[in-house]
């Protein structure tokens, strides 16, 4: 009896607001516990609260980079259950009017071929807050500091059908949103998290099977490991013929095994109703499309560009736009120099490393010149990387700097000859070696001339000139 899995993920993203999504507490990770709260995340009485503009417009954004249908009616309701960290015994959410719906992301499958991946819903809710176990050996602790935080939860269509498959989704969705200003996804400050129902069922059947989540996977390799462990957990019972319970479930990253949590709630033991404390949240077309020129191009529209436009590779492309100031700044090194494959190759492996740093002050203009430097011959890589440590904080003039530093390239023949007779007459046996055939000296013997030229040396001329010296084609 053969199995396939069927798994949708349930992705939590925090928003990227200064204000919590009802009330005016500060939205800052790594505040001292029960810093940022105020009597409306407490839900004290006669506390009403106030929707954050700011966030219904991320929300938006969010929903129009996965080409999701945006609903101009939707509705917030109360959720209930009852936990120490949820001060007011219910989470304001959205239950059947959500802000979007019926969207598409698009991932490779096993065999590299693209799979639409449906996206049912994205709604808005508050973030509960956190309770802390490990300060004291009697009793757990509780932070609301999260508590009220703006979320955007975006639920799949079950159309995944591995754990590979699965982080794709996540990857793809993490760099859409970034890209979109959405959220930052630090999933080590747990803003960007999933939920994840598996479950597996025969081949051929159309009928889904009885379902696990697994609760708050908040690291790619976490949820590839616990998705594989469920699928096999689950195939185990049905083998032996024992039936599947529907429940949630964590994972203990330890022993790399989910355990039982609780059984899983249905939507009615939530009791939802409409918090009549807040208005339908109505939005006009105007506003829907303002946020959509403001944004112009969408991370797709972007990705289409680099890989058919520019000709890049799929991998650069999506380095390229998982960091937003990295792609504005590669788009706008585009306009003084039109190549961009070298542009992305040098942003992809060197400015990356700097942009966002306090003491960053390169500028396009100038690192276009720094990159016609390189094309022309009067810098090799090595000293470009060292030309850039410098770049990136002064932003001075390159010629200038070439000079100061003296970087520039040496591809003068007579010189870099003498070089090369001075190097084979230093390595007498490696010069035999290479002349009975053994060719892999040759990546030696420009090894040797570079650290002669302390590193200016022109490769192509040398690598030539000792070709030639050998008869090497």
């Amino acid at each position: 009896m053969k199995f396939e899995a069927v798994i949708g993920l349930e992705v939590h993203s925090q928003l990227k607001t200064k204000t919590k999504l009802f009330s005016s507490s500060n939205n800052d990770f790594g505040e001292d516990p029960n810093r940022n709260v105020s009597v409306v995340d407490l839900g004290l009485p006669g506390a009403l609260p106030v929707l954050n503009d700011k966030a219904v417009d991320l929300a938006i954004l969010a929903s129009l980079s996965t080409d999701c249908h945006i609903n101009v009616r939707s509705t917030f309701a109360r959720k209930h259950y009852f936990y120490p960290d949820l001060p007011k015994g219910y989470q304001i959410s959205q239950y059947d009017e959500p802000l979007a719906s019926n969207g598409t992301l698009v991932i490779p499958d096993s065999k590299g071929i693209d799979k639409s991946i449906r996206i049912n819903r994205i709604h808005m809710e508050e973030d509960a807050g956190k309770l802390i176990h490990d300060i004291s050996d009697s009793s757990s602790m509780v932070d609301l500091n999260r508590a009220g935080v703006p979320l955007i939860e975006i639920v799949s269509e079950p159309d995944l059908s591995s754990a590979d498959e699965a982080v794709s989704y996540l990857k793809k969705l993490r760099n859409i949103l970034i890209y979109a200003g959405v959220s930052d996804c630090n999933m080590e400050e747990g803003n960007f998290r999933c939920d994840a129902n598996i479950s597996i069922r025969q081949i051929g059947d159309v009928e889904l099977g009885v379902k696990a989540e697994i609760k708050n996977i908040n690291s790619f390799k976490f949820v590839k490991k616990a998705i594989d462990y469920e699928i096999l957990r689950q195939t185990k019972l049905l083998t032996n013929g024992e039936n599947v319970v529907q429940e949630t479930r964590l994972y203990n990253s330890s022993s790399n095994k989910t355990f039982s949590m609780r059984s899983k709630e249905d939507a009615h033991d939530y009791r939802y109703f409409p918090d009549p404390d807040l208005k339908p949240l109505i939005l006009t077309q105007e506003r829907i499309d303002a946020l959509k020129s403001s944004s112009l191009e969408s991370y797709n529209e972007k990705m289409n560009i680099y890989i058919n436009q520019y000709k890049l590779s799929k991998d650069d492309s999506e380095v390229l736009l998982s960091n937003k100031s990295l792609a504005k700044f590669f788009d706008k090194t585009l306009d003084f120099i039109k190549d961009p494959k070298i542009t992305s190759k040098w942003t992809i492996t060197e400015i990356i490393k700097y942009i966002g740093l306090d003491t960053f002050n390169l500028k396009e203009e100038n690192f276009a010149k720094f990159l016609q430097a390189v094309k022309e011959g009067k810098i090799n890589n090595n000293s470009g990387k060292e030309l850039l440590e410098n770049l990136v904080v002064s932003n001075e003039d390159v010629d200038v700097l070439i000079d100061s530093l003296d970087l520039k390239q040496e591809s003068s023949e007579d010189l870099l000859n003498e070089v090369i007779d001075k190097v084979l007459e230093n390595n007498p046996d490696e010069k035999k070696r290479l002349l009975d055939g053994e060719l892999k000296l040759l990546s030696f013997f420009m090894g040797q001339v570079m650290r002669e030229t302390k590193g200016k040396g022109n490769p192509t001329v040398v690598g030539d000139i000792i070709r030639k010296r050998f008869n090497l084609s």
